[in-house]
């Protein structure tokens, strides 16, 4: 096994805004996205990362609430050829958003009780579409509609979006359960209507996985498989697990049963699916809902079901659950039914129908009795694992760049295969132990193993690969080219760019290694032009004390301006500049940074001021969940402030990443946050986290700048019901 020290970490980007995806492309360049819109390319030529296209200015614009946003990309298999990009994006269509001109209510989040009228308002879509990129821009008007997927808005949680292709060019899309958690204990969420479903108001549908992942007639919690039509549109291949014309089913559906299958990828020499499913939340098993939480990493080698939300395993059933009347006092238990078949699960949810009211119709209706539930190669919980202590986490520690890594959250993600090439000329390739072999990585635990699999998909062994600390959250990672890995990471934090959020790719040294730089400028910012700004690379080494060579752009057009150390430049015209150093030894090996020079328009401040309902300031000792939270945001800019551009969202913290609960708008006003279902109620890594964000919006074409701040209030354990 090659040692630990032999794999060095390269950043690309440390500015990649709320980090969601990447693709690499076959010259390398790397594009990445994030959930706000931006879709961004590093290209190795330069060092430098460009915005290819900003999602909010498309046409047909983005949705934002709870995950929603710019989910998953990839780039097509002959794209060298045809230049297409594949992107999985919500567009705003006309759900409802909230008026800041109503502080005390949030027009934007879904009723849990109401009409079919009142959900139907919130119903969208999640939509698959391609576009030409030509350079490093892509073309809007180029779009190709693929697939719309339905989706429930206005309540949290899970989209996956994950996007991929098998060796005959079909496109397999990964979608969750869109299915909010937090009202069923951390166990299987099956609520489907305790007030009877011919009664209203009814409960929200998105109470209830039974309609999406354990519906054989909706494209949610599934892996779809199509084939994606030469003017857009798709048709679906043979061999997917219903037949086209099979009632009450949809023919897309290569896999089913999926909570959140955030992250697979596809071995295009087996066509192999290496699928991580993400866990539910419950700490223990409970005689009367189930097991508890288990994330699920699986060789998929044809079409399946694999149980959610009815087994997480042949062998691993949930209890049917009759939940307690809406209304019913706190810690009312509903009441337990019988343990559901993995072999022949029966979808008998309320939803499981073609629903009607007046002139509104909401349409769920598959089949009764569904496939029977597959094994997953790996499954474990919160705690330590018996049966693959290979992927225990660690307690956590400062890591290699400074960060805390490790822990024990629950978070599988499907890697790619490694193939390597004895005729590629790569310097940085991965070396030949790693043939054939997949990679799993763990979001909450910050590591990558290796995983061995034999022809038929069965689990051989589980190993190490570099450092626990190697990757920060990692959210997705794709082997280029050149053999490098190519990762991204989300960092700590919740829904916002964290300061560890980075591009980076993962080199196998061979003994020489890739420079480290470093960029400062001075002064960095001024609100009038011209502005001569004085750089440094003061920092910058090579671990092989191999004479470099300094390449500066100092205005991102792809020109390189100076080859200094330490030289200056004037900016004369207004506007934001990311000035980059490339660095370079004398085998090729190159590494990058930026610093951002701000000339014109400042970046905002913002503080964030949070209440209880009698007035007094917010502390951890004051604060329960399930109180209602006034905040009062103040902005500090060179602009008039607009408090309609104010956003405040409210974050439910867990273990190292979040679950977005409501968000609402304006200076002022009040956050309701929901209370803690018992799962999160007992554990003592939960967090109530309040984001605060302005962007303004500067006259005479300047580019608007943003700022934000997060508070975090950790009540005391065993204090919230």
């Amino acid at each position: 096994m090659p040692p630990a020290a032999d794999f060095q970490r390269v950043p690309l980007n440390e500015d990649p805004g709320e980090p969601m995806a990447l693709a690499v492309l076959p010259d390398r360049r790397v594009l990445h996205s994030a959930r706000t819109g931006q879709l961004r390319v590093n290209d190795p030529r330069t060092g430098l990362n460009t915005l290819v296209a900003d999602f909010r200015d498309a046409p047909a614009g983005l949705y934002q609430h709870d995950e929603e946003g710019l989910q998953g990309i990839a780039v097509d298999p002959n794209f060298a050829e045809n230049r297409w990009v594949y992107v999985y994006y919500s567009p705003a269509l006309n759900t409802p958003l909230d008026d800041p001109s109503t502080p005390l209510f949030n027009e934007g989040d879904a009723p849990m009780m109401g009409t079919l009228a009142d959900f139907a308002r919130f119903r969208g879509v999640l939509r698959l579409s391609r576009f030409k990129m030509t350079g490093n821009t892509l073309d809007f008007g180029s779009e190709q509609k693929i697939i719309d997927v339905e989706t429930d808005r206005g309540l949290c949680c899970h989209v996956g979006g994950k996007i991929d292709f098998d060796s005959e060019g079909n496109l397999y899309l990964s979608t969750g359960d869109d299915t909010n958690p937090f009202f069923s204990e951390g166990y299987t969420p099956i609520n489907d209507n305790p007030t009877g479903i011919a009664a209203t108001p009814y409960q929200n549908p998105g109470l209830d996985a039974r309609r999406t992942s354990g519906n054989t007639n909706d494209l949610r919690g599934k892996v779809l498989r199509i084939r994606v039509g030469a003017n857009g549109g798709y048709t679906v291949p043979e061999g997917n697990l219903f037949d086209q014309g099979e009632p009450n089913t949809r023919p897309e559906i290569y896999v089913m049963g999926l909570r959140n299958p955030f992250r697979f990828s596809i071995d295009r020499e087996t066509d192999q699916i290496l699928l991580g499913d993400y866990s539910p939340d419950a700490p223990n098993p409970n005689a009367n809902r189930g097991p508890q939480g288990l994330g699920r990493w699986m060789v998929i080698t044809g079409p399946a079901n694999y149980g959610w939300p009815y087994c997480m395993a042949p062998d691993i059933p949930y209890r049917d659950y009759t939940f307690p009347p809406v209304g019913s006092p706190t810690g009312t238990q509903g009441t337990p039914g019988e343990w559901f078949n993995c072999g022949a699960p029966v979808n008998d949810s309320a939803w499981n129908a073609n629903i009607s009211s007046g002139s509104t119709q909401i349409t769920y209706q598959g089949q009764r009795v569904l496939p029977p539930v597959q094994q997953p190669q790996v499954w474990y919980d919160y705690g330590n694992s018996a049966l693959f202590p290979e992927v225990n986490g660690v307690t956590p520690f400062t890591g290699p760049n400074g960060t805390t890594v490790g822990g024990n959250g629950v978070s599988p993600m499907g890697g790619p295969m490694y193939h390597f090439s004895r005729s590629n000329p790569s310097q940085v390739k991965w070396p030949e132990y790693y043939d054939d072999a997949a990679l799993f990585y763990e979001w909450s635990r910050d590591y990558i193993k290796e995983m061995r699999i034999n022809s038929r998909g069965d689990l051989i062994d589980i190993r190490n690969v570099g450092p626990v600390g190697l990757v920060d959250n990692p959210m997705d990672m794709e082997f280029g080219p050149d053999g490098a890995l190519y990762v991204l990471d989300y960092g700590d934090g919740y829904f916002s760019e964290n300061p560890e959020a980075q591009l980076a790719r993962i080199d196998y040294t061979r003994g020489n290694r890739t420079p480290t730089v470093r960029v400062a400028a001075q002064p960095s910012q001024s609100p009038t032009a011209p502005l001569t700004v004085t750089f440094s690379s003061a920092g910058t080494s090579d671990p092989d004390g191999d004479r470099l060579q300094y390449q500066w752009d100092f205005n991102a057009d792809g020109v390189f301006d100076s080859t200094g150390a330490n030289p200056t430049y004037t900016y004369a015209a207004l506007g934001i500049y990311d000035a980059t150093l490339k660095v370079t030894d004398r085998t090729g090996r190159w590494a990058s940074s930026s610093v951002r020079v701000r000339v014109g328009n400042a970046p905002p401040t913002v503080q964030l001021q949070l209440r209880t309902a009698a007035g007094a300031p917010l502390t951890n000792n004051n604060f329960r969940f399930g109180d209602a939270v006034q905040f009062t945001v103040t902005v500090n800019d060179d602009q008039p402030v607009d408090c309609t551009r104010v956003q405040v969202a409210y974050i439910l913290g867990h273990d190292a990443h979040g679950h977005p609960q409501n968000s609402t708008a304006g200076c002022t006003g009040t956050i309701q946050t929901p209370p803690l279902d018992s799962a999160h109620a007992t554990s003592g890594n939960i967090a109530a986290v309040f984001v605060a964000q302005y962007t303004d919006n500067p006259p005479g074409g300047q580019p608007a700048q943003t700022g934000s701040t997060q508070t975090i209030i950790r009540p005391p354990t065993g204090t919230n019901p």
